[in-house]
């Protein structure tokens, strides 16, 4: 680990707490919330073994909370067996919810889907009985490569139905990386679709998974199903290929679940961006789900009556949790969609939430400054435009969000009457760690606030000493929670070594740095390895990128570091602005002007030493700004990378050009 931030980020505005949300929240009010926390801090084991008897359906009861003897592989209920599907649909039959939506799904061409959750238990006992009827069981591996469906959701459930562990990849990426991942994780089933539909645009699917199939370690895979999404014509090969519609066809809408270890492996997700071999992260069954339902009723404090949208992909943690796994659990109607923000319109979110009167809203910060850009570009787009009264709170993930991003998102969506959640997690936590709490949590923009209740984070030096407030350094959690990483799949060293490293002391190390104010409040400065060395001060780039988008021209900013013979490292800032791609005399003044602000708000030590202008950034299709790139634009050294999974590939030709 390298040293310690120096800088200190201040916020002075405070928002809430909100009374009308305090006022019926599930955790109301600072003396509950702190209740909870001094009741894990007493007796951990009681606290998460209270919890999951009152919230888990067990087929098995468990005895034993906290298996902490092979530490850090920890392990929780692990003499107890659940089934994960059936806590999240079978425990609503005979139950009002039964009867109730499920799920709101609006496709990318505006058609809309309603399913109950009756009717979602019975698709997904069919596609569970159809898999089983191939000769699928529990402890097989399946990939998952399929759109932002109802099909996508079936099929998660209908494999934790029975015990087999699956991998979702996201539908933006590779052959390539679909058949490292099938390797790695040693999958037999493969679940994919024709095409996936795109902002007005069809995707092939099939033929990537038969790009990845021809290759080398593939040769395990005996099935691959495919749901007919747009009615395209395939590759296909018989003995292996199946329509998901041919395979549930005459099968009962019955299945009995399996009942697993609360230890089975639900699924296994592989970071995006990793370098070299893939790195799955494993989740378990029990405490993955315990801790992804109470985050439905903590953080969002779900009732009875939402509708809750969250917008991520299942191609990442948050669909997992906060579509296909939490909501539904929870028993609360969600929005799913298929697209993207800005087709056919950059209206789009804000026409569904209004047509689908959505309570609680969670977006990614690039999605809303997207948004932000859009909607100063073209009045027609802004949020005031449309009725979005029916909202009751509003929520950020991904990546720490720009303050002054979040002032817009509470101003002009939110209309200053709804908490704005900025939630801090990972693949690796599998929930939400640190987060604010709608009835509990005053706000500051730019800021994730406070633990969860069982949640113990500190920020240390590099010498795993614990720092004060107001000191920069590494983010970390001092004890397990029951929704961790259990390990790197099939590489457990390296499991320890990024997560548990010897310098950490035995905590769990994020890889973020970060700072907690006087108040206690975390404030996340960016990855460990976005933390640029300049003189010998430490700069955080989430600190440089609020700074450059607080100017009022600026809708974007991505901060990265380049080699300087003189400094160390030299700042690189890639600006998009809320007006054309400036050229020039006037890209040379804007220039200037943008530096003497980032002097003026952080010090000149953060002044970048050279700014390029682009229309976009480089983003994943899911919205991740892909920084890694922007490194090798800064070095002026040719992209040798895999580009495939960027929304914008040519976005990196016109950065190259340097100001």
């Amino acid at each position: 680990m390298s040293s310690a931030i120096d800088s200190v980020l201040t916020e002075t505005r405070v928002f809430g707490p909100f009374d009308r949300v305090a006022a019926t929240a599930n955790i109301s009010g600072m003396d509950a919330y702190r209740a909870l926390c001094e009741e894990a801090e007493a007796d951990l084991d009681g606290f998460w073994g209270r919890l999951a008897r009152e919230h888990l359906v067990w087929d098995k009861p468990f005895t034993r909370v906290l298996n902490d003897s092979d530490a850090p592989f920890y392990r929780w209920f692990d003499d107890g067996e659940l089934n994960v599907s059936a806590n999240c649909l079978d425990r609503h039959l005979g139950t009002p919810t039964a009867n109730k939506t499920a799920i709101i799904f609006e496709a990318d061409d505006g058609q809309v889907t309603r399913i109950t959750y009756k009717e979602l238990y019975e698709r997904v006992c069919q596609f569970a009985n159809g898999i089983k009827s191939l000769g699928y069981k529990k402890g097989d591996r399946a990939i998952i490569y399929l759109p932002m469906s109802i099909e996508v959701v079936v099929a998660m459930q209908a494999c934790a139905r029975l015990g087999i562990t699956h991998s979702v990849v996201f539908g933006g990426f590779s052959s390539k990386s679909l058949h490292e991942r099938c390797v790695d994780v040693g999958a037999t089933l493969v679940i994919t679709a024709d095409e996936q539909k795109r902002g007005g645009r069809n995707i092939p699917l099939k033929s990537a998974v038969d790009e990845a199939l021809s290759q080398a370690g593939t040769e395990g895979v005996r099935h691959v199903i495919v749901y007919r999404r747009s009615g395209s014509s395939v590759e296909w090969k018989d003995g292996r290929d199946i329509w998901m519609h041919e395979l549930v066809e005459g099968q009962g809408t019955d299945c009995e679940p399996v009942p697993v270890n609360a230890e089975h492996p639900l699924f296994i997700l592989y970071t995006s961006g990793s370098t070299g071999k893939p790195k799955g992260v494993q989740h378990s069954s029990g405490g993955y789900l315990l801790s992804a339902l109470l985050t439905m009723l903590w953080t969002f404090d779900v009732k009875d009556d939402d509708i809750f949208w969250c917008t991520a992909d299942v191609g990442w943690v948050t669909g997992h949790t906060y579509i296909v796994y939490g909501p539904l659990a929870a028993g609360v109607t969600q929005i799913m969609f298929e697209g993207v923000p800005t087709y056919p319109t950059a209206a789009r979110f804000w026409e569904m939430i209004e047509r689908h009167q959505c309570t609680i809203f969670y977006t990614a910060p690039t999605a809303i400054r997207s948004l932000i850009k859009a909607a100063e570009s073209n009045d027609e787009y802004h949020p005031k435009k449309f009725d979005l009264t029916s909202l009751r709170i509003i929520g950020s993930v991904g990546e720490p969000i720009n303050p002054e991003a979040w002032m817009w998102y509470f101003t002009h969506v939110g209309r200053e009457r709804c908490p704005v959640l900025d939630t801090w997690w990972q693949t690796e936590t599998g929930v939400h760690i640190l987060t604010p709490l709608p009835g509990v949590t005053p706000l500051k923009p730019g800021s994730c606030t406070l633990p969860l209740p069982g949640i113990e984070a500190a920020i240390i030096d590099e010498n795993g000493q614990e720092l004060p407030p107001g000191t920069g350094g590494f983010l970390v959690i001092k004890k397990p929670w029951p929704a961790m990483i259990r390990t790197i799949w099939g590489d457990p060293e390296r499991f320890k070594k990024s997560y548990f490293p010897p310098e950490a002391k035995g905590y769990y190390l994020a890889g973020d740095g970060a700072q907690r104010d006087a108040d206690g409040y975390f404030w996340i400065m960016g990855r460990i390895d976005d933390v640029l060395n300049v003189s010998g001060h430490r700069l955080g780039t989430m600190e440089v990128e609020s700074a450059m988008v607080a100017h009022p021209l600026v809708a974007e900013a991505a901060v990265v570091g380049r080699q300087d013979a003189t400094t160390g490292e030299a700042v690189v800032a890639f600006v998009v602005l809320k007006r054309p791609v400036p050229t020039g005399e006037e890209a040379q003044q804007l220039a200037r002007e943008l530096r003497d602000w980032v002097g003026k708000e952080i010090g000149p030590i953060a002044k970048p030493r050279e700014i390029r202008f682009g229309e976009n950034l480089p983003k994943t299709r899911s919205g991740k700004i892909m920084r890694r790139l922007l490194r090798v634009v800064a070095l002026n050294e040719e992209i040798t990378q895999d580009v495939s999974t960027l929304e914008n590939p040519a976005i990196l030709d016109q950065l190259s050009q340097a100001y």
